[in-house]
């Protein structure tokens, strides 16, 4: 918990009494490696932060392809914000890849801090604008080479490439795994 304590006060300030009504609020949650955060097809119903592990965001193209979007790890927040904000069904998944450890946030007590903590609103705001621009800033740039979109992983994800298996850092490339086998054995 002391860590998205940590996490939250760089985007604003709370007193004690609101450290501890997000304290209260915030619920611990395990994944087992391939369990669902959220779903396709269902309406995201909580907000998490990772506090140990590995998610990524992912999807099926329309030839049925699965397709690896995102790396979500320690110190982030997870969520599929636009479709648990407006309640809608949701286009992608969010998959432990490891086994992880989350504080998650129901959205009746997510909503709730905004009616009881001034400022949280703007806080919670900072807090997704960040989610969300490292959800779409990380995304390779397929017009580059794939040695180019492999370094850029490793700059982007420094801590996951021995954490996730190389099919899903495959995926994320837009390579097949023996194109990505042949660029790590060239780098090295």
């Amino acid at each position: 918990m002391e860590e998205l304590i940590q996490y939250i006060l760089k985007f604003g300030n709370l007193n004690k009494q609101q450290i501890e009504l997000v304290t209260e609020k915030g619920k611990p949650l395990s994944l087992k490696k391939d369990d669902y955060f959220s779903e396709a097809g269902k309406i995201p119903r909580q907000v998490g932060f990772v506090i140990n592990g590995v998610i990524r965001g992912c999807y099926y193209n329309n030839k049925g392809e699965e397709i690896t979007r995102c790396f979500i790890s320690e110190n982030s927040l997870v969520c599929d914000y636009v479709n648990f904000e407006g309640n809608t069904s949701s286009a992608e998944y969010l998959q432990a890849v490891t086994d992880c450890d989350l504080i998650v946030f129901s959205k009746n007590d997510w909503e709730e801090l905004s009616h009881i903590i001034v400022g949280w609103d703007n806080i919670k705001n900072k807090m997704v604008q960040l989610c969300m621009y490292q959800k779409s800033r990380k995304g390779p740039v397929i017009s580059e080479d794939a040695t180019t979109r492999y370094l850029a992983f490793l700059e982007n994800y420094p801590t996951i490439i021995n954490r996730v298996p190389l099919a899903y850092i495959a995926s994320y490339l837009g390579v097949t795994q023996q194109s990505l086998s042949r660029i790590r054995k060239n780098i090295r």
